[in-house]
């Protein structure tokens, strides 16, 4: 029996990165993947510039406030992506981990944070058609 996979996105501040990552998988996945995020030392609100560019891609994040990384979230997931946590992500023996190094969205313009989003969108659409293979065999 198949179940849901859990993806769990970890940044420092879960303001920029990790926000991004999970509201564009929500996106993309349409319910076939269940998807949180969390930081580890998180930020009092959401980076301006990340509000900005999602809502050009019609993704309101407003609502969206940061959250403390918790052992059970980690405990939780299938797969867990970092970006930039370094140390202070949890490691659990039979979770794949993937590290992907991307830019920090803190104090950069719009462009450049349109720049971060869109490179984190080609890495959930590759990981989307990992975790969720189409039907049919279409490659």
């Amino acid at each position: 029996m198949s179940r849901t996979p859990e993806v769990l996105f970890v940044c420092v501040h879960n303001a920029g990165r990790s926000q991004m990552a999970a509201a564009l998988l929500q996106h993309h996945a349409q319910g076939t993947v269940t998807v949180r995020s969390a930081g580890s030392a998180p930020a009092e609100t959401i980076n301006p510039a990340v509000l900005t560019v999602m809502a050009e891609l019609g993704l309101d994040l407003s609502n969206e406030v940061p959250k403390k990384l918790s052992t059970d979230a980690v405990e939780a997931a299938d797969v867990v992506i970092t970006m930039g946590c370094g140390d202070a992500c949890p490691v659990f023996p039979g979770k794949r981990y993937l590290d992907w190094q991307l830019t920090d969205p803190a104090g950069k313009n719009v462009d450049d944070v349109r720049t971060i989003r869109d490179d984190i969108d080609r890495r959930i659409r590759d990981l989307l058609a990992e975790l969720i293979p189409t039907e049919g065999g279409g490659r």
